[in-house]
């Protein structure tokens, strides 16, 4: 399920954004992307995300903003001792004007920009801030994802009714009745040969055989659990994605099954149907918590 949602904070010495985001997949996926030197949240904010949903690649970008920043001008010494013994090494051997004191400070990594630093107690209180803002954005996007859920359900509850209407049109298909079945294969022997004759025992026998391969009742009597089931987890609520995933798959089991034992062109074509209606409602599924 897809969200968005963002809180900030602050606290003496720094303040804090944090955004965090959600899309669709089969499992929960947490990526962390927190401000240097605070690491050590990492664990608080994977077990609240775990803790509030169950489903869904979730992206929480951590930025915090102190308010000394960039308030030490340093000289990296190391850096400045490796510059000074290449310039050393030239002299003599190149001609050109000595290099300016600007000039080698404006080196990369000659002069380091550092943050003031805070009191352990302010990197403490900073800390707790964050993740009490961490559990307010969490909450913001699990509100999200129930309204994005509430407009999916409206959708899975279509793609049953279209399902439950297959069913039924399937249901009634007068292929599935054994007089059917016995005309059809009394001209298919007329019209093999004239001068063959069959008992009417015989091909009562082998209608009834046919009709036996042919029927199509316990893959209807499942399909019609099984919307039964799906309504009642759509009904319930909570995350049942997974579930409804599960049922999909063996709402498509049941439509493989029919199709193969279909015994009419139009039979097998309300189950071609019936399989297209059962891909759509697991593409929505797979959105859902």
């Amino acid at each position: 399920m897809t969200g968005y949602a963002r809180a900030t904070g602050a606290v003496p010495g720094a303040s804090f954004i944090c955004e965090i985001k959600s899309v669709n997949s089969r499992g929960l996926d947490i990526r962390l992307r927190l401000a240097p030197g605070f690491d050590a949240l990492e664990v608080d904010i994977r077990q609240l995300i775990g803790n509030m949903m169950s489903r869904g690649s979730i992206t929480c970008n951590l930025a915090i903003e102190r308010d000394g920043a960039g308030g030490q001008v340093l000289v990296n010494q190391q850096a400045l001792a490796t510059v000074l013994a290449a310039l050393a090494e030239l002299t003599g051997k190149v001609a050109a004007t000595p290099p300016s004191l600007d000039g080698i400070l404006a080196l990369k990594g000659v002069l380091e920009q550092r943050d003031l630093p805070m009191t352990a107690v302010a990197e403490e209180a900073l800390g707790n801030a964050i993740i009490e803002g961490v559990s307010e954005a969490l909450v913001d996007l699990v509100v999200a994802r129930r309204q994005e859920g509430g407009r999916i359900a409206a959708v899975l509850l279509e793609r049953l009714q279209e399902i439950e209407s297959q069913v039924a049109q399937a249901e009634a298909h007068p292929a599935r009745n054994r007089d059917a079945i016995l005309t059809r294969l009394r001209q298919q022997v007329a019209e093999l040969a004239d001068d063959i004759t069959v008992s009417q025992d015989r091909l009562a026998q082998e209608a009834l055989l046919l009709a036996t391969k042919a029927d199509i009742r316990e893959e209807l009597d499942r399909l019609t659990a099984h919307l039964d089931s799906a309504r009642q987890l759509i009904a319930g609520g909570g995350p049942v994605g997974r579930r409804l995933d599960f049922l999909a798959q063996e709402f498509n089991r049941e439509a493989n099954t029919l199709c193969s034992k279909a015994n009419a062109v139009e039979l097998t074509a309300i189950g071609l149907d019936l399989k297209a209606s059962i891909d759509q409602l697991r593409e929505q599924v797979q959105n859902i918590e």
